[in-house]
């Protein structure tokens, strides 16, 4: 069975006091996402690698 990644990103905005999480097909996606989304000093976020199995994919 083939084993993919996905990255996960999950990341909290402190003007709307919320924590969100987005899905991305790459690292360099998931990058460039974090990039955009951080804009004040109290922001932050995380990548995360997940393995995912081909028959999840399809599911």
């Amino acid at each position: 069975m083939e084993m993919n990644q996905e990255f996960h990103v999950t990341f909290f905005e402190a003007d709307s006091g919320r924590i969100r999480t987005e899905v991305f097909d790459t690292s360099a996606d998931a990058e460039r996402f974090v990039s955009r989304c951080l804009s004040g000093e109290d922001d932050w976020a995380t990548v995360d690698a997940v393995a995912v199995r081909q028959d999840q994919l399809a599911a």
